[in-house]
């Protein structure tokens, strides 16, 4: 590695404000959790939503702003849900969802990002408009997905977080491009976890 390459990578971390660091030790200890299912990760989520949601706007993403606005009322529903969604009252199952609604919801992505990355690009100085706008409305759908339980929002998670590793990079938020990383590999456990959950609870029935 170059010494400008180093140089580089030292800037960046210094750089790095104490709430950057914050957000990205709630935002693991919250996927932690929801691999576990345990409801505290809505806790979590509430306090790193909170704190993304005023940096991405410092850096003019203004979609992801707004997305962490949406994560923190998901944060509420998703903790509510978890605990009073199931049958008669109970806690919530792992479910999957049919082809025919992952078709729609895919659907919904493009036409929103279509649509409001158009909007971004001739109205404001925002960064990435597209880019920022499929990461926002994907996220937005899976947010659902996660709130209602459903098994396959780990794979959407992977294509997400993949596209979002570039964009943080590119606006200089290195430590949260690193979580995206980790991210990555921790959804391919969250995924092998909620599978054995839901093939479980299905051998029951």
């Amino acid at each position: 590695m170059s010494d400008g390459v180093t140089q580089q990578i030292n800037n960046a971390w210094q750089a790095m404000s104490g709430w950057e660091i914050a957000a990205v030790i709630l935002a693991i200890a919250y996927l932690l959790l929801a691999v576990r299912q345990n409801s505290l990760c809505w806790y979590c989520a509430l306090a790193s939503t909170a704190i993304y949601t005023l940096l991405f706007w410092d850096v003019q993403l203004l979609m992801e702003s707004a997305l962490n606005g949406y994560y923190m009322l998901m944060a509420v529903y998703g903790w509510w849900h978890w605990h009073h969604g199931g049958t008669r009252n109970t806690v919530l199952p792992v479910q999957r969802w049919k082809i025919k609604k992952h078709a729609l919801a895919i659907i919904a992505i493009a036409v929103l990002t279509v649509t409001s990355g158009s909007l971004l690009h001739q109205h404001t100085g925002a960064a990435w408009p597209y880019v920022d706008s499929f990461t926002t409305w994907a996220s937005v759908i899976t947010t659902f997905m996660v709130a209602r339980k459903v098994l396959e929002n780990w794979a959407y998670w992977m294509v997400i977080n993949s596209t979002s590793i570039f964009l943080f990079i590119d606006r200089g938020l290195y430590l949260t491009a690193a979580l995206l990383v980790s991210y990555l590999i921790i959804s391919v456990f969250g995924f092998i976890s909620w599978r054995r959950d839901y093939l479980t609870d299905l051998a029951r029935v």
